[in-house]
């Protein structure tokens, strides 16, 4: 009978360290998974658009334009502003077509509005008339148009082999043009690879 009784208490000890073994896996599983869950929230909350976000658009942006439609409209009203206005030199006809309510520009050797755009870009094509934007890559994000481009013809300002450009474009809600930023660089007389840099 003693050993009986030593049996079902070690059983009742056994059963009892495995319950508190259970507990505690049990509680460290829920200890990370809330973890993972706080983290995932963490994360989802740093990917919505917000002041540090690329796409936010700033000042007055609106939910992110998503419909392929909405998409290729502002991808061909980027495009037809960018090469009426350059290659057809006839950036006030670029304007009233695609202009939206204001122009904010990013480039600093130029001022903000559709006066200063229509200005500079009359007198940079009465002073180079073979300047030509030859748009290579068009890509549309939410209400961003980027453009990537091979500038030649405006020698010595494009340089002999022309220069590389990338144009971002922010839209308004109607497909119209209202902020820019731009870079470029000449094209390079060598390369490593032999890659075309447009």
């Amino acid at each position: 009978m003693k050993t009986v009784v030593q049996l079902r208490v070690t059983t009742l000890v056994a059963a009892a360290a495995l319950i508190l073994s259970l507990a505690v896996v049990v509680t460290q599983y829920a200890v990370r998974a809330s973890a993972a869950t706080a983290l995932r929230v963490e994360l989802q909350s740093q990917t919505q658009a917000g002041p540090e976000d690329p796409f936010s658009g700033g000042n007055d942006a609106k939910p992110c334009v998503r419909s392929n439609r909405q998409l290729e409209r502002n991808k061909h009203n980027a495009m037809a502003f960018y090469t009426m206005a350059f290659n057809d030199k006839n950036p006030r006809r670029a304007v009233e077509l695609y202009g939206g309510d204001e122009y904010i520009q990013h480039n600093p050797l130029a001022p903000n509005g559709f006066d200063a755009f229509i200005s500079f870009v009359e007198s940079f094509t009465t002073a180079f008339p073979d300047a030509h934007i030859d748009i290579r890559r068009v890509f549309a994000e939410c209400d961003f148009v980027i453009t990537h481009a091979l500038a030649t013809g405006a020698v010595p300002v494009y340089t002999e082999r022309g220069t590389k450009l990338v144009d971002i474009f922010r839209l308004d809600r109607n497909g119209r043009i209202v902020e820019h930023w731009d870079v470029g660089a000449a094209i390079s007389a060598t390369s490593a690879n032999g890659n075309p840099e447009v």
